[in-house]
């Protein structure tokens, strides 16, 4: 009975202090987060993974008729489609409305194509089907790797938050019904009739009034082809000329030194100058302006191949060039740009030049003629003098314009100028050569309005390492636009001997005759 008694005490007080325990109040450091909360921070996980999939993984590089393009879906509050069309601006189109925009970049002409529609002129009749057919095939794959981009993305940013599998699963899910839902709202609202009005940005914004609206090509799309056959072929034509060029084998005892003009905002151009300096093997890139067509903002993202030509680059503002066009240039990589007789040394010569006085584009402003083209010349022969006296003489000057050129007579061995689109080569009164080139872009763009097409020039100038004296030049000539020749012909100065660079290569038979351009 005793022991009993005490059991029974002993199971008293346990189950007092067990019922103190339950009432007694308790403490949690834990926060438990508003339901709202948890669904607005999934939705944030969902939308920036999406972005990250898109960003890293959503884009298909999709051949489009005669041209490579890259399609990318981005995040957008309007929907529609862009059109970037480099250097020339962009197209915009209400295609549809949806928080998604397709982005297409057309990133470069395919010459095997472009040649097979030359060849075969009869496939231009075909070439929207065609086109159809790749767009159709190219939002296809995009719209695939799209999903596998955004459930992905969200799956791995909601695994990397909440370190759960279920949560990271239902991001994904969440990813992709959001994703679904926008192409069922573009599906329902797209507008095939959004390309008769598309909106303009950049060079493009002119381009209703040079080519007509759209209207006017859809019903004239018989004489558009044709324009655009033309084009095609034209394009094709120069990379193929480009490709040909004749190859030199490198002298280290000589500086070389590649002469470029008036490329006129085609981009072709700089295919041909790294062709150039590869094959050449190439010191120091000298520009002598007109780079750019009208000098406007929207043509400086047509300067960015610069930084990566393979040689430094010298730069003097011609008159197709604004204050604008320099400002851009100046903080390029590996540019070096010359005005008010400044000079540079790049590899181990020194250089001075100025920009060209006046920018004709702008037609609020009436051209100062010749006169301020010579004040300026005689600005840059005061700072080569200038220069001299300090034991710092300068090898080549740079201007573009010749007037301004031939002020700097016996001041400087050398002058380079443009601006006439044909070459020149001259020995002024007092001893200075002068050396005007042709346009290396074959006079740019606007070389399609012409019924004879402009030749593309540029020349390699020899210079001895030590005296930095000019030894022998190669004039390089391409047929232009829509034909096939190249040309190169070998110069030595009257006053040297008959002689090439010391240890240079002879000149390689040229294509065609080679006629000496001196004067």
């Amino acid at each position: 009975m005793a022991a009993r008694a005490a059991l029974s005490t002993t199971y008293a007080r346990l189950l007092r202090h067990y019922r103190s325990r339950r009432t007694a109040p308790t403490f949690s450091l834990v926060h438990t987060p508003h339901p709202y909360a948890r669904a607005f921070g999934l939705v944030v996980v969902v939308l920036f993974g999406a972005w990250l999939g898109l960003l890293i993984v959503g884009s298909v590089r999709t051949p489009v008729g005669p041209v490579d393009t890259s399609m990318t879906l981005r995040p957008s509050l309007h929907g529609g489609t862009k059109i970037n069309v480099s250097p020339l601006g962009a197209l915009e189109l209400d295609s549809h409305t949806a928080p998604i925009r397709l982005d297409v970049d057309v990133d470069q002409l395919d010459p095997v194509r472009s040649q097979a529609l030359v060849e075969h002129p009869e496939r231009i009749t075909g070439l929207q089907d065609e086109i159809t057919r790749d767009v159709a095939d190219g939002t296809t794959e995009l719209a695939w790797r799209s999903c596998v981009a955004v459930v992905s993305g969200a799956t791995a940013l909601g695994l990397a938050v909440y370190r759960r599998p279920r949560r990271a699963l239902a991001a994904g899910g969440l990813a992709l019904a959001l994703l679904g839902a926008a192409g069922v709202s573009a599906y329902a609202t797209w507008n095939p009739k959004s390309v008769l009005e598309p909106r303009f940005s950049g060079l493009l914004s002119s381009a209703p009034s040079v080519v007509g609206n759209a209207r006017s090509i859809v019903s004239e799309f018989d004489v558009y082809q044709k324009e655009l056959a033309r084009l095609v072929t034209n394009v094709t034509k120069l990379y193929d000329a480009a490709s040909t060029l004749p190859t030199y084998q490198p002298d280290p005892g000589t500086m070389r030194v590649l002469h470029v003009s008036d490329i006129h905002l085609n981009p072709a151009a700089w295919e041909i100058v790294r062709s150039l300096v590869e094959q050449y093997r190439i010191d120091v890139i000298i520009d002598s302006g007109d780079t750019m067509d009208h000098g406007t903002a929207a043509e400086n993202g047509f300067l960015d191949p610069i930084s990566d030509l393979g040689a430094p680059y010298v730069w003097v503002r011609g008159n197709h060039d604004s204050q604008v066009t320099q400002r851009y240039l100046e903080g390029l990589r590996n540019v070096h740009v010359l005005d008010g007789g400044r000079a540079v040394t790049v590899a181990g010569l020194r250089v001075a030049g100025t920009g060209d006085p006046q920018f004709t584009p702008d037609r609020s402003v009436v051209p100062a003629g010749d006169d301020a083209e010579r004040a300026a010349g005689a600005r840059l022969a005061a700072s080569l003098d200038r220069q001299a006296r300090a034991g710092t003489p300068v090898d080549i000057a740079v201007a573009h314009n010749p007037v301004a050129a031939e002020q700097t007579d016996g001041e400087v061995p050398l002058v380079l100028a443009g601006h006439v689109h044909r070459r020149v080569n001259k020995l002024l009164p007092d001893g200075t050569r002068l050396k005007i080139e042709g346009s290396t872009g074959g006079g740019g763009l606007r070389a399609l309005e012409r019924d004879e097409p402009e030749k593309v020039h540029a020349s390699v100038l020899y210079l001895d390492r030590d005296t930095r004296r000019l030894q022998a030049w190669d004039e390089i000539t391409l047929g232009g636009l829509g034909l096939t020749t190249a040309e190169v012909s070998r110069h030595v100065p009257e006053e040297s001997p008959p002689a090439g660079p010391t240890g240079t290569p002879s000149a390689p038979a040229s294509r065609g005759p080679s006629p000496s351009r001196t004067p």
